[in-house]
């Protein structure tokens, strides 16, 4: 992927291969600028890339596939209610009102949303808001969901909560997911697998298996098996052995 700029142009992504399975859970990492958010646009079929392509596998009913993509800052239709924004898709999708608000009201109830159906996304926490773009994106039913760093913003105990409620949906329904992240720690908890990119242009230099079992939260406190990976991902970022224990002790 090529930006053209005046005079020049920038590599963003380059030579960039990897594949993702249909019931996956894996994270991005990479320094600031390697091309993260410029690959999930592309997948989400956002931005055309200059050459290659993005394939994706079979919609066995042949339906619409959206390819949803949960950002980092609120993406709620300021306009409509918590009930109409998590059943978006779903209408998009052609379903009829009855049964997309009944499965939307379901899964918000899951995400701990229950008796905030009507209300809109200037009465609700930045966590919420995000659990509700959570619900949205997971409700499309597509083959992948992408997240752009979506619990960035969120304070401590609210970005635990809902790394919990994303993985414990996630177990259930098993599509795949692309978790962009800068936390390495963040994409140990979640994920099977981490693709650690390149600085600009972005390209893959490192893949990650994730052998621990699930729950995760509480092996990351005591295991050295767990600190030797995260220096093994700092590493690949290239950051001094120094700089990685003072991360891995944050």
């Amino acid at each position: 992927m090529t930006y053209p700029t005046p005079g020049t142009s920038v590599e963003a992504l380059k030579d960039l291969n990897f594949e993702v399975q249909k019931d996956e859970f894996l994270s991005i990492v990479g320094p600031s600028g390697c091309g993260k958010t410029t690959l999930l646009r592309v997948i989400a079929g956002l931005l055309p890339v200059t050459s290659g392509t993005v394939d994706f596998f079979e919609n066995e009913d042949g339906a619409l596939d959206l390819r949803p993509l949960v950002f980092q800052e609120n993406s709620l239709f300021p306009w409509m209610t918590v009930l109409e924004n998590a059943a978006f898709g779903l209408e998009m999708k052609k379903t009829g009102r009855a049964e997309r608000e009944s499965r939307a009201r379901d899964l918000l109830a899951r995400f701990g949303l229950a008796g905030r159906e009507n209300s809109y996304p200037h009465q609700l926490s930045r966590g919420m808001k995000q659990r509700v773009a959570i619900v949205r994106a997971f409700l499309t039913n597509s083959l992948v969901t992408l997240m752009d760093e979506p619990f960035a913003a969120l304070d401590y105990q609210s970005r635990l909560r809902a790394q919990q409620e994303l993985v414990d949906f996630w177990q259930q329904d098993r599509k795949a997911v692309l978790f962009v992240t800068h936390d390495v720690e963040e994409a140990i908890v979640l994920s099977d697998r981490v693709v650690v990119l390149s600085p600009s242009p972005g390209t893959v230099v490192a893949e990650y298996e994730i052998p621990f079992p699930r729950p995760r939260r509480l092996l990351l406190e005591c295991s050295e098996d767990v600190l030797d990976l995260k220096l093994r991902i700092f590493a690949s970022l290239k950051l001094t052995r120094e700089a990685a224990r003072a991360e891995c002790s944050r």
